[in-house]
Order: C-alpha cells, then sequence, then structure tokens
C-alpha cells in the first residue's frame, strides 16, 4: 500500500535520489544535500506550528510504499508565495497603441515582470517515480494536498496557484531561456534553474529587464513555448484542470510555462471532500459490490497527517467501512475523523 505522509529527516537521502530524477524546472526540488535538509527541517517545523493565517510555512510531502519502505513520490505546499520575497512571474498583456489621426488602434502582447501572484498559496514539488505516472496514484501525491488544505484552512490562502514546467527539449535547451534570459545571465537554462533550486529566483529576477518584452520581437521558437507545457508537466496539468484551476495572464520566468490559479474554495477536492467516521471492519472486500468506486482518503491530522486510495463501498452519511490496513495506513482507529472523495 501506498501512503503519502509528512517528510522526515530520517528521508533525506531517498528524497535526494527523488531529486536526482525530477524533471528539470521543478526548482523546489534540488538535487544538494544541505538545500534538502533545510528544506525538510523547515516542513517539520511548519507541520508543528500553531498558526491562525497563512505565513511563510512550507508543508513537504512524501508518497512511500509501506511494504518495501521506499519512497516513490513528493510534493509540497507553500502557503504563502512570496512572504518572505517576491514571488516573481511574467504577465502576458496586450499592450494597445492608438493613433486617432490614422484611426489606427492596435494591440501587441507584451510580457512585464511582477509580483502580482504573490500572498497567494502555491503547490510545487510534484514528482513521482515513471512506474507511477498515469495511475490513481499521482492522483493521491498530487490531490491529497488539497484534502490537507481542506481540513486545515486557516493555514492557507483564498487563492492557490501552481507553475507547470514549461517546454525544453532533450538537450535541456529552452527556447524561451535562449532568446530572453540568456541574454542577461550567460548561463544555460539548466543552471539557472539549478541555481534557483539552490538559492532563490529573486536575484535572477531582479536583474531581467524592467521593462515590457514585446512578444512578436521574440524569435517564432520562444514565442511558441509561450504557455507551452513540457510533456513530462502534463500529468500534473490535467490532474488539477481537472479540480478546476484555470491557466491566466501569468507565466513562468524562465521557461514560459503556464500558471494555473484556483480560488481556494472552488477547488472541486476542498469543496466536495466528505467527513465521515472510520468503522474497522476486518472482513472488508468492497470488491465484491457493484457499488465499489476508487477513493482517496484522509485524515484530519496535522503533523500525523496521512492519505490513501482505497477501494471502497461508500454510503453518505454512514461510517466508512476500513480494513485493519487502511486504518494502520491512515494511524486512524474506530469512530476516528476521515476526508474522502471520489477518484
Amino acid at each position: 500500500m501506498l501512503v503519502l505522509r509528512p517528510v522526515e529527516l530520517t528521508d533525506l537521502p531517498q528524497l535526494q535520489q527523488l531529486a536526482r530524477d525530477s524533471l528539470v524546472g521543478v526548482t523546489s526540488l534540488p538535487d544538494d544535500t544541505e538545500r534538502l535538509r533545510e528544506k525538510i527541517l523547515a516542513s517539520c517545523a511548519s507541520f508543528e506550528k500553531d498558526v491562525q493565517g497563512h505565513g511563510p510555512e512550507n508543508y513537504f510531502f512524501v508518497l512511500e510504499n509501506l511494504t518495501t519502505r521506499h519512497l516513490v513520490g513528493c510534493s509540497e505546499i507553500l502557503a504563502t508565495a512570496g512572504f518572505n520575497e517576491p514571488f516573481y512571474s511574467l504577465r502576458n498583456r496586450h499592450f494597445t497603441s492608438a493613433s486617432r489621426e490614422l484611426n489606427i488602434e492596435h494591440g501587441v502582447p507584451a510580457l512585464s515582470l511582477c509580483h502580482d501572484l504573490s500572498g497567494h498559496t502555491l503547490l510545487r514539488g510534484f514528482h513521482i517515480d515513471a512506474t507511477l505516472e498515469r495511475t490513481r496514484f499521482s492522483e493521491l501525491l498530487s490531490r491529497a494536498r488539497l484534502l490537507f488544505i481542506a481540513a486545515h484552512t486557516a493555514r492557507f490562502a483564498e487563492a492557490v496557484i501552481t507553475e507547470i514546467v514549461g517546454y525544453s527539449d532533450e538537450q535541456g535547451q529552452s527556447p524561451f531561456w535562449d532568446a530572453l534570459g540568456k541574454h542577461f545571465f550567460d548561463l544555460p537554462y539548466v543552471e539557472a534553474e539549478r541555481l534557483c533550486g539552490l538559492q532563490s529566483r529573486t536575484f535572477l529576477a531582479e536583474l531581467m529587464p524592467q521593462y515590457p518584452i514585446y512578444v512578436p520581437m521574440l524569435p517564432p521558437a520562444a514565442q511558441a513555448c509561450i504557455g507551452r507545457i513540457h510533456p513530462d508537466g502534463q500529468e500534473a496539468f490535467d490532474i488539477l484542470e481537472r479540480e478546476g484551476f484555470e491557466t491566466n495572464s501569468y507565466i513562468d520566468l524562465f521557461d514560459a510555462g503556464p500558471t494555473l490559479y484556483a480560488r481556494t474554495s472552488n477547488i472541486r477536492s476542498i469543496a466536495q471532500s466528505q467527513t465521515g467516521t472510520v468503522h474497522p471492519d476486518s472482513a472488508t472486500d468492497a470488491r465484491g459490490s457493484s457499488l465499489v468506486s476508487n477513493y482517496l482518503v484522509s485524515n484530519d491530522s496535522l503533523k500525523d497527517y496521512r492519505a490513501i486510495v482505497a477501494e471502497l463501498d461508500y454510503h453518505a452519511g454512514q461510517p466508512v467501512a476500513l480494513s485493519a490496513e487502511m486504518c494502520a495506513a491512515l494511524n486512524v482507529t474506530d469512530a476516528s475523523a476521515i476526508r474522502l472523495i471520489a477518484l
């Protein structure tokens, strides 16, 4: 059985292996022992804190195979993007010029450096083992974060965003970066993303042009990257799009990948998840029922948060029959509160 739980310091060696395997552009998962150690300790402290509002907390989760004790994925929630430093993006909007004398009005798309998205909750760090891509466990890894938000809404903002990794080729070349950022830093795309993972995007963003960049002046290959998703980032996009997230006018600073946005209260797994109580049942075997469905199931704990995928014959308003294995994975007992939503 696979379970999603908060990261622990003992996870560091396996987490670093996940970082090595992660997609270029997932800057929140750097392949650096000390940086990962800092992230783990910061996450542990966040789960321990008693907070009444959203602040700088970062909640880091791992997906563990309980049989082998191997980590097969990770994901995070940053409670407030831009809390300690501006969260930079590029705003993609039309700039309109007009001449009354010539009776001409013309709109040109332009990219402007901004930190409009500071203050929103940020989903980031999604990475899953290649053997589990496009399975129900990808849903668990991504959406269980949303069930956590549903259980602890005071810790998060009224809107949630996420940046989807933009296009780069098999050699790690980003046409957008090569056309724009590289002129200001003389760094290849992979190295720029690595530095962002080790430090922050602020020092790079502050060296980016402060004036609008007119899109038609960029090479066609760079223009084609605006809002384009890396093939390996498509699953993360699809899962959240089904949750009600939508693209907006903001793109990533370095590879022009799209930003997804949703009001917290409108997100499917938050708005439609149901709560119930546990009824341990050693004879539970939902496979023989015609009403069986796959559900995401979580407890509502904080530092002991757990989430799994379970096949259940669930009836709203009734106790939820869980096997002993499921109860152990969720760390729940008879009459414990749980939260669930259909896949």
